[in-house]
């Protein structure tokens, strides 16, 4: 049993609180949550640390995801194309979380988080409007490959994986970027719950701490789903900009110092 004091405690949940804020907006609250974990429990497993923090996640994308539905209507169709081999791509990922060490991936995820910076900055006009493009045949093809294997990524690793769906969504799909934040909520919440559902059946969560995150998580959740749509998507792109390029940088710094 893990035991952290009081003051630990609610730093915790201030920081799951800005990270369901983040996350519920543009993706990237991994960054925030995930790395508190690490400073906080020491000497933690991995595994451990990968498995609690997916349990504030899961009920702040959840609370996030419902207050989009209740305000916008996304492609059911394409969303459900994603979501299901999202979840299982996640369940696989993290069957081999605690096998593979996290600094395999870092540099490759660092480099694909570069282009989708690179990509989204330069092109000002991508995702501010939805492009009129087929969402048959071949796009449902599409979003079921990248919807499995962002899912896979998210269930070993996660950070990051909310820029993936978007950046999937809005270059590959043709979603301007507030559609492409409700479709990614859809998605994200079943590739937490495929890792969730892993992680808990192994004993890898601490299910007290877990849930107090999940308190700060949710009301994060709750006032960025909200800020997101009021602000529509020239906000979101702003948002999804800043939480990727800090995601870069700690990256950057895990990786080489």
């Amino acid at each position: 049993m893990v035991e952290v004091s009081f003051e630990v405690l609610l730093l915790l949940i201030l920081a799951s609180a800005f990270a369901g804020l983040v996350d519920s907006i543009a993706g990237g609250g991994g960054l925030i949550q995930l790395p508190s974990l690490l400073v906080a429990l020491p000497g933690t497993q991995p595994a451990v640390i990968l498995g609690t923090n997916k349990l504030p996640a899961s009920l702040g994308t959840a609370t996030a995801t419902i207050t989009y539905l209740r305000r916008l209507r996304p492609n059911f169709r394409i969303a459900s194309l994603m979501a299901v081999p999202a979840f299982i791509g996640s369940a696989l990922g993290a069957r081999v979380a605690t096998q593979i060490p996290r600094e395999v991936f870092q540099p490759i995820i660092l480099i694909a988080l570069i282009l989708v910076f690179t990509y989204t900055f330069f092109r000002k006009e991508l995702g501010l409007t939805e492009a009129k493009l087929e969402r048959k045949g071949s796009q449902g093809i599409k979003a079921a490959f990248f919807g499995s294997a962002i899912g896979f990524y998210d269930g070993i690793f996660g950070p990051g994986t909310g820029s993936f769906l978007m950046l999937a969504l809005i270059a590959v799909l043709g979603y301007a970027f507030l559609e492409a934040t409700v479709t990614t909520k859809i998605v994200n919440l079943s590739t937490n719950i495929g890792a969730l559902l892993v992680f808990g059946f192994s004993g890898k969560i601490l299910w007290s701490l877990g849930l107090c995150m999940a308190i700060g998580n949710i009301a994060g959740g709750l006032l960025g789903a909200r800020l997101a749509i009021r602000g529509g998507s020239g906000l979101i792109r702003k948002i999804f900009l800043l939480a990727t390029s800090l995601l870069i940088i700690r990256l950057a710094a895990d990786t080489f110092l």
